[in-house]
Formats: C-alpha cells, structure tokens, sequence
C-alpha cells in the first residue's frame, strides 16, 4: 500500500486477528486531483466482472469517506481481509473508456512526464466522452432478421425496399424515424408499415441526440506515383509486412507527393482489415485532409478540440465501433481507441504544435513512437523539414530514411530571394511592403495569379508607446506590451487575455500624441487593400478563424480562385495546396530569428521553407521574397537555397556543442507565484533539492539556474526556471522524482516539470 494509506482507509479488524487466508478483489483506483493514489478498493459481489481497467467508478475517499469519482487501472486478488478495504461504490461506465495497449500508454505517459496517471486520463478521453455528451433516451429503427430475408422482403413495394436498404446499410447507427425519413426520402407511412408487419423493430435506447451519420462515399482511384514516391511507398509496405515496430521518416520537399504515398500506404493497411491514424499539426488542415481522405476511403472520422463535446463524442464512438478505418486530427488524435490499429502517419512532424503546452506536457510524436510500440506498428513521420532529432536519428539508422527529392511533374522549387530591409531604396513609404514586393505583387495579380503575404505576428500594432515620456503600455499581469487591435479598438495580451479600450493619451503623463509601434497583420491588411485596391483580400490569423468553418470557407475561397491575397499567421504556411499560388512574400523573417531559444534558427528556416513550398505548385513556376533584416543569417540562407541538408549538418555540430537534442535530453522545471520574493526563495529549495538527489544518487545532469525566463511575469505570477540536461532521459527522471516525490510548494507557489521542452521562455 502506498505511504498514508492506513489513514485513509482504516482496518476495521487488527491485522493480528485477520485470516491468515483470506483474500481480497480489489481495484487499483487513481483520481484526477490530489490525493492521486492510486489506492485500493474492495470489489462488491455485485460488482464483480463490471469493475474492469478502463471504467471510472464512485468511491470513498479519506476519513470523511466523501464519494469522488477514480479511474481503474487494474485487478488483482491480495491476500488481506474484504475488512482492510473500503468497497467500490458503483460503475459508471458499461464500457473501458480505454483498454489494452492505450492503458499502457496511459501508464508510460504518467512515468515519463511524472504525471498523476489520473490527470493523464483527463487528457486521453475526451470530456464530451467522460460527460455522454449529446446521449438522450430515444425510440430508434433496428431491422429484424425479417429484413434481410431475400424472399420476405421479395413482396415489399420498392419504396419499403429502398428503406430497409438504408436501414441494414446504417447498421449500429440507431436511427430515429426522423433519421429514417431523411435518409430514405420517405414519409412516416412506409416506415410504420414495416413496423407493423416486423421488418423493423423499434427500441427505446440512450443514443447520441446529435449526430452527423452519412452513408460511406464511393472510394477513389489511387493517383500513378512517381519513381521517388513508389521507392518511398515500399519503404512502407515493408515495414508493414515485416509486422514489427519501425519508424519511417519521409523526407520530401514540398509539392513532392507525401499525402499520396500516406493514402496508399494506408490503402494497404485497410486491405488487412487494420486502421490508421493521422495527425496533422493545425485544426486548419485538418478540413482539407479530411476531404482528400474522405474522396479516397469514403469514410473516416475527425478528432479535434474545436469540434462540439457532442461531436467529439460521437465521433470517439465510431471509432471504438471500429466502424471508421481512418482517424485524422491535431496532436490528441492521437488517443484515438482504435481496436485494430495498423499505422500511424504523423504529418509535418516538425511542427512545434505537437507538444501540448498544458499538463500533461507531452508530444504527440514522442507518444505515437511508443504507441506504435506497444501496437508493433510502423510509424511514418513526414516532413520537408524534419526536426533536427528526427533526422539525427534517421542518419543514425534508428529510424529508416525515405526521400523524395523531387517535386510532382518534376515541377521546379520557387526560386527564393531577400529583400534587405537596411537598404533605403527598398523602402516604400511608411508601409512594411518592400519596393520589391510591391512591384512583385502587381506582375503576380497581372498575370491572373495568386499571392500569400505572411506575418507571423497577429494584431495591428505590436506596442503602445509614448514619445514624451517614454512609457509604454503593459499588461499588469505579465509585464509585457499590449498589442493594438483595430477591430474593437482595443488593446490586448497575448498571453492571458488582459484587455483595456485602446487609450487616446499616455496613461501616465496625458500626452496626446501616443504612437502605435510595429505591425500585426491587421495593419498589414489595411496596407495591402490601400495599395491593392482592387484586390480580393482575406486574413487568416486565430482572430478572425474563430467562428465553426471559417479555416473552411477562406481556403475554399484560395482554390476556387475567389480571393487574390491571401494574408495571415503562420497558419497559412502549412500544408495546403494552392496550384495558382505564383508568389510568397514574408513580410518580415526576423521575428523569431532572434529569440533566446536554441531553436530559434531551426524554427525561422522550418517556417521560410514551408511557407515557400506553397508556391509554384501548378503549372507556372512560382517565386519568394524575404523580407529580412538579417539577410546573411544562416537559416535564411540556408531556405533561399532549399538546402536542408546543409542547414542540418551546420546547425548539429552546433548543438553537438552544448548537448543540446539530439546530443542530450532536457527537461525544465517552472515555478510561479503571486510573490516575487517567495517564489524565488522556493526556486532556490527546488536546486537545492535537485543538487542534493544528484549528489545521493551520483546522476550525471547538468543544473542551470534558478533564473527569470526571457516571460518573466505571465498571468499575475512571477516566473523561475530551472534547466537540467543529460545524455539520457532517464537520469533526468530519477532525478526528478527523488528531488519531488515530497515536495509542497508554499501556498499559491506552484512548479510545473515540462520534459523535452519545446522552448524557453
């Protein structure tokens, strides 16, 4: 038993007079808040073969026996009295919530980002799953065996036929009459007729109120490969034939053909009778995705946080069914509970979206490597730009390296060249656009093309600032710059939201001549419509791609030739497929050039060489501008030319230097607190104890810190970090957990363990 567990669960009989054979069945339950456990309970009689790994059920918990909700993680039988346990209370599920392989992924998160394995269960099943989102008792439609008894139904008019069709089609769907009438074109009068004479049965059941069933589409034809894609295809095929784990990483260009080499490779594994699941970085591929998919398997399902809980909710049950072969969505796609899982593809695998950034940390690549281990699946990670650990790995032969080097058509990569920004004649005007680009813009919308002005910095102005004084407007809870918003003339942050009216003077001195510093895309809009009047203009930035289907309708739009600009965030630099895109322009590729971050380099050439990639992709050759005011960096350098691979080999032995991934591990430990003083004194406990388990346990790890992050203030709460780095991850979570395992904060000081952190600030 745990450490404080005879606390919570007090023997009734001295363990002196217990039977000395006597047995017990009993749960292991977790819980999602402290205390976590996990502790044991007694399995009723009446429970028994209900409480099963996967259920959540409702116990007592501490001296007050106060009834919380836990989740079961397994059974087993001990050698104690039923006395020394407190009983399971009742089962809330009919069903595991999750089983197998997904509970062992649950337990491999829980350890390797020392987790509470309940809070990892909040994370893997969906809250619209865990609430029954959307399930109402209603009288649905089932056939009878009647129904599909060739010589009863010979005698029905073809219109009753017609019904019983879709009905058997739409097998487990439990339609309503309403569903049934939609479906099969009909009114109530054919419907109630086959009730009556027991083709149809009707039940009162709980089901989902809202739903979005549609008969399986007609599968399209494979597209004919290209030589690279069938020797990248086959890389694949046999990884699945040898049925054994292997992880592939397609390293293709952009415009080179990845997605049809996943759909073909999926293709193989729904002959077998198995699943896939693909993870796409941005809730706004996702549609487009979808619909290839869709056009090609006539079924799949989608998973995302922005879908209703009754949605996801009904979605996750279609795919437990096993009833959808193909699950696509963001990093918790994922957990999708496919019961025969054949492939995993983890598309754009570079992509910084893949790591949550709220407890549980973790990475949806990290977490697809060990799920396809557990499976014994391949995994296929696709990437023009690989993260530099994956590549590492690949020239090591730990995962199997595919290329395409090659565009589609044998279509030339857009040529890419700099505009520097320091050079006066460039400049035009007081705009952000560069003589260059002008000029650029307008042969582009000339010859009936399409352009994509990319900004990766949202709002209208990025500071507030006063000329007399000097004063700058802040967030009082993060202690950094508001930034303008023109649409509702306010001023904003970023980071939690903090929002004031625009102020018309200087807050502290009243000048009245405060001034709006930097550019958002926002602005960048209003200069684009100026100077382009007669141009069809959209933004796509998380401001205005709020409401359900916005990503849908504006990409549409850039397909169907309805818009000439499109400009926006770095949402619109991933993935998408714009045949008529003629040029690129990024409006200013320093803006993360310069962060105090090791990736900082990695991440500006990722983005200049996707963003790039989404031209010259039809017909006509396409072209880049980069506006820079760092033209001779490296990692701009390195994107003009496409030269990933010099790129990689520069900027490893780089990180070979310091251990940073790939040559080590890291992990980061964060602490907050309302009190800059109190939180930190307890940074300074926190190295201390880690110092001390390093010294005990003689774990090889390098300490750094504590220090204020370059965010030194978020949200009301002053910010410590502290950095450890080793060859492995393991040391580092043995440290970890000796340094932690006893540890209280004071009050309202917390500390957040993020391993593999994806930056630092």
């Amino acid at each position: 038993m745990p450490a404080g567990q005879q606390d919570l669960f007090p023997l009734d009989v001295p363990p002196w007079e217990m039977d000395a054979h006597s047995e017990s069945t009993v749960a292991k339950i977790v819980f999602s808040e402290a205390p976590h456990g996990p502790y044991d309970y007694l399995i009723p009689d009446e429970l028994f073969g209900q409480v099963v790994p996967g259920v959540r059920v409702h116990v007592p918990l501490g001296k007050g026996n106060r009834e919380v909700l836990g989740y079961c993680i397994g059974v087993s039988t001990v050698k104690q009295s039923p006395d020394a346990f407190k009983p399971v209370l009742a089962v809330v599920d009919d069903q595991p919530l999750c089983t197998g392989r997904v509970l062992e992924l649950i337990r491999w998160m829980s350890t390797y980002y020392l987790t509470p394995i309940g809070q990892i269960f909040e994370t893997v099943i969906p809250a619209g799953v865990r609430s029954s989102a959307g399930v109402k008792q209603r009288l649905v439609m089932h056939p009878t065996a009647k129904a599909i008894d060739e010589q009863a139904t010979g005698a029905l008019t073809a219109k009753q036929q017609h019904v019983l069709k879709i009905l058997v089609q739409a097998a487990g769907q439990a339609l309503t009459t309403d569903e049934l009438q939609k479906l099969a074109g009909c009114s109530t009068g054919p419907i109630q007729l086959l009730r009556d004479t027991g083709f149809i049965e009707a039940r009162n059941e709980r089901i989902l109120e809202r739903r979005e069933y549609q008969p399986p589409q007609a599968a399209g034809p494979p597209l004919a490969l290209s030589v690279d894609q069938r020797q990248a295809l086959a890389h694949i095929l046999e990884a699945l034939n040898s049925r054994q784990q292997q992880t592939i990483l397609l390293h293709g260009i952009t415009g080179s053909g990845k997605t049809e080499v996943y759909m073909q490779a999926i293709h193989e594994v729904l002959s077998f009778g198995r699943q896939a699941i693909v993870l796409v970085p941005e809730i706004s591929l996702t549609p487009q995705t979808r619909q290839r998919f869709l056009e090609r398997f006539g079924q799949v399902a989608v998973l995302h946080s922005r879908m209703s809980p009754t949605e996801r909710h009904f979605h996750w049950r279609r795919i437990v069914s096993g009833e959808t072969p193909v699950v696509i969505g963001p990093r918790s796609a994922v957990f999708a509970p496919q019961p025969r899982l054949g492939l995993i593809v983890l598309d754009e695998e570079h992509d910084n979206s893949f790591k949550q950034d709220t407890l549980p940390r973790y990475h949806a690549r990290d977490v697809a490597l060990h799920r396809s281990m557990l499976e014994q699946i391949p995994l296929v990670l696709g990437s023009a730009t690989p993260s530099l650990e994956s590549w590492h790995r690949a020239r090591l032969g730990q995962y199997r390296l595919a290329t395409l080097p090659r565009r589609i058509h044998n279509r030339p990569l857009p040529v890419v060249n700099t505009v520097d920004l320091r050079l006066s004649s460039h400049k035009l005007g007081n705009g952000t656009i560069s003589r260059p680009l002008y000029q650029a813009i307008l042969e582009t919308l000339a010859e009936k093309g399409q352009v994509i002005l990319l900004l990766n910095r949202r709002g209208f102005s990025t500071a507030i600032q006063c000329p007399q004084c000097g004063h700058v407007v802040s967030c009082p809870d993060c202690d950094l710059p508001l930034t303008h918003h023109r649409d509702g003339h306010k001023a904003a942050c970023h980071y939690c939201d903090y929002q004031i009216p625009t102020p018309p003077v200087c807050p502290k001195c009243s000048f009245d001549g405060i001034q709006y510093i930097g550019t958002g895309t926002q602005k960048l809009e209003v200069e684009v419509e100026h100077r382009f009047p007669r141009a069809r203009i959209a933004r796509m930035d998380s401001d205005t791609m709020r409401k359900p289907g916005s990503h849908e309708r504006v990409l549409k739009q850039v397909r169907d030739g309805e818009l000439d600009i499109l400009l926006g965030t770095q949402m619109i630099a991933k993935g998408h497929d714009f045949p008529n895109v003629l040029l690129v322009g990024v409006i200013n590729a320093d803006t993360a050039l310069h962060f105090p971050d090791f990736r900082a380099s990695e991440r500006t050439f990722q983005l200049i060489t996707q963003v790039a990639g989404r031209t010259g992709r039809g017909e006509k050759a396409g072209r880049v501008l980069v506006q820079s005011f760092s033209p001779e960096h490296p990692a701009i350098l390195a994107a003009c030319k496409h030269d990933f691979i010099g790129f990689a080999t520069d900027e490893l032995a780089k990180r070979e230097q310091y251990g940073y991934p790939p040559f080590g591990c890291m992990a980061r430990v964060i602490m907050r607190g309302p009190d800059l003083a109190a939180t930190e004194s307890f940074a300074e406990v926190m190295v201390g104890r880690l110092k001390q388990a390093q010294k005990l346990a003689g774990i090889e790890c390098r300490i750094l810190g504590p220090a204020p992050p370059p965010l030194a203030k978020l949200r009301g709460n002053y910010r410590f970090h502290v950095m450890l780095q080793a060859r492995t991850a393991e040391p580092l979570n043995r440290l970890l957990v000796r340094a932690t395992s006893d540890l209280k904060p004071p009050k309202d000081i917390l500390y957040v363990i993020d391993v593999d952190p994806q930056d630092t600030l």
